[in-house]
């Protein structure tokens, strides 16, 4: 006779997946999809004013500040190169990306429309990405590009895969860059991984990396929905064609980052505003 365990178990088997968030569920954007559908295309039509141009060198990181309104490109110039970002809420750092959460409503892999999320108990939009020039979608090896599945590469890691120790990791440039903007080490949190090319094995679901699809050209492009500081490291794999800490020498590339102003009015004339903060009180004992 079946044991209640084992009609548990089965159950299980037999059901099928059911998505833990209904994203048609969580608040429009302000302004509507065909506001943010418009805004793939402001910065070629030259409506989108270039005010910031920066490089983020191979095997470091840089950080620079979106004012709400104002969008940012991440871009592939001189050749193949993932870089892992932090965003912050530029006036109180406590508040920053919130990378599980932002998994649990969108998916393990981030393009065009999908928001990032920020920590409790601010829970808000800090930024929408409004293009991905790669649209990657999904291989035949569930691999997608832009993850929020992996971490960053990091020292402590390192030390317990190989007994060295080493700095040359994004953990490690986002904390000195971090450092330089008088944060701390606490401060660096987990990454949206942008152009990294992963997924889960289908026999061991383990995570991989796959060499990213990024070429000259590409570039992943946000609307900051409030005042951020956003933080970039060049990770030293390169494209992650190579594992951590497997040996060999990645080629490395610098990445380049541009700020865009919108006209004066744009968004808001179509009923877009900054995001607010979660309006729920804190549980007390």
């Amino acid at each position: 006779m079946a044991t209640q365990a084992s009609l548990r178990r089965e159950l299980a088997r037999k059901t099928k997946p059911i998505p833990c968030y209904a994203v048609e569920q969580i608040p429009a954007k302000l302004g509507g999809e065909d506001l943010y559908k418009s805004l793939a295309t402001v910065v070629e039509s030259g409506k989108a004013k270039l005010v910031q141009e920066l490089e983020i060198p191979a095997r470091d990181a840089a950080s620079w500040v979106v004012k709400a309104g104002q969008m940012w490109r991440i871009c592939c110039h001189k050749g193949p190169q993932v870089a892992d970002m932090n965003c912050w809420s530029l006036d109180n750092p406590m508040e920053h990306f919130y990378s599980s959460k932002t998994r649990q409503i969108h998916a393990t892999h981030l393009s065009t429309g999908d928001r990032l999320w920020s920590n409790m108990p601010y829970m808000r939009p800090l930024a929408t990405i409004t293009h991905d020039s790669i649209a990657y979608g999904w291989d035949e090896d569930g691999a997608g590009v832009h993850d929020v599945i992996g971490s960053r590469c990091d020292p402590y890691t390192h030390k317990l895969m190989t007994g060295d120790e080493s700095h040359v990791c994004c953990h490690s440039n986002l904390t000195r860059q971090a450092l330089r903007d008088d944060l701390t080490e606490s401060h660096v949190h987990d990454v949206l991984n942008v152009f990294m090319c992963t997924g889960f094995t289908r026999d061991t679901h383990q995570y991989f990396t796959k060499p990213s699809p990024v070429d000259v050209g590409d570039y992943l492009e946000f609307l900051a929905e409030t005042d951020v500081r956003v933080s970039a490291s060049t990770c030293p794999q390169g494209d992650v064609s190579l594992a951590c800490g497997g040996g060999g020498e990645p080629d490395v590339y610098p990445l380049k980052v541009e700020v865009h102003q919108l006209p004066e009015g744009f968004l808001e004339e179509a009923g877009w505003k900054p995001s607010t903060e979660a309006a729920i009180p804190v549980a007390t004992a």
